[in-house]
């Protein structure tokens, strides 16, 4: 006869996880995302940097690396790639040489206006609204951030 899950079994099944329920999430977006992407010519990663950079420009590698979450080992490959598409410039900058200033090109700026199709395409796949959408991404952004103070950062 087969013993009744406790508490701490049930705890360790894998669609109790809350990491696995973002893990898989982030996952499928990534698989929405790409067809979109696909036709800007950016990865997923080389989008958020893109948007980061439509919402602030001419911003320090370090900055950028903060706003977005890489280190700079991770976010050096995409700057150069972008960079290599004639998406971005890297600059020094005038007033501290050892600074790096990433900056949108025209073709940069240009790209929005075709990236912004993208959010609506978003918002239609995952058959929710605007409210709910903004309201799931608050509580992850809050468990985020909980997570991070663990951590000191």
């Amino acid at each position: 006869m087969a013993r009744k899950p406790t508490a701490a079994d049930q705890a360790l099944r894998l669609d109790n996880q809350i990491c696995f329920a973002v893990y898989s999430t982030a996952h499928a977006f990534n698989r929405v995302y790409k067809p979109l992407l696909d036709r800007l010519g950016l990865t997923y990663p080389q989008y958020l940097v893109m948007l980061a950079l439509w919402e602030r420009d001419d911003v320090p590698v370090k900055d950028l690396g903060e706003r977005l979450f890489l280190d700079s080992g991770t976010l050096t490959p995409l700057l150069k790639r972008l960079e290599a598409a004639e998406l971005i410039k890297r600059t020094r900058s005038t007033e501290d040489e050892r600074v790096v200033l990433i900056a949108l090109t025209a073709q940069g700026h240009a790209l929005r206006e075709k990236a912004k199709a993208v959010p609506q395409s978003i918002l239609a796949a995952s058959d929710c609204t605007v409210g709910e959408l903004l309201a799931m991404k608050d509580e992850i952004v809050a468990l985020r951030d909980r997570l991070n103070a663990v951590l000191g950062e």
